[in-house]
């Protein structure tokens, strides 16, 4: 897969579809995707299939990987696991959100998706233009 990158403005229909930018399905080696909420819910994780599981395996990177026997580890990658909807993209080039989707991350009508290298993430607009106000790229380019 080549990376996904780029901001893209778009509105969400009525029934809860989104048209995905040429460049995103030109970047995808599949038509199946998984959706989840961001882990502070502030918007929605699109990834390939192989992407998904890889983004859950690093989260336990930092503990040596996944162990089956912690309680902990279990429950936590449950509770990923179930936040995790399959969805796939249409002959349209689009996919479909369905209201619980949309109401975890508070998307309404516009919406902004952002490439992040191995996954996209789909945000209410006006949340995403204040993460841009917050955002400070000048200490990454100073000393």
């Amino acid at each position: 897969m080549a990376g996904l990158h780029g901001e893209y403005r778009h509105k969400l229909d009525a029934k809860g579809r989104l048209s995905l930018p040429a460049a995103f399905r030109k970047a995808l080696s599949s038509e199946s995707l998984i959706v989840t909420q961001s882990p502070k819910g502030e918007c929605l994780y699109v990834f390939e299939v192989e992407a998904f599981e890889a983004w859950v395996k690093s989260l336990f990177a930092r503990f040596g990987g996944f162990d089956p026997s912690n309680v902990r580890h279990v429950k936590q990658r449950k509770l990923l696991n179930s936040r995790a909807n399959d969805i796939v993209i249409d002959a349209s080039g689009r996919i479909g959100l369905s209201p619980s989707m949309r109401s975890a991350a508070g998307l309404e009508k516009d919406v902004v998706l952002v490439g992040d290298s191995d996954h996209f993430e789909i945000w209410d607009a006006s949340k995403w233009d204040e993460f841009c106000e917050d955002a400070d790229l000048d200490s990454l380019f100073t000393e």
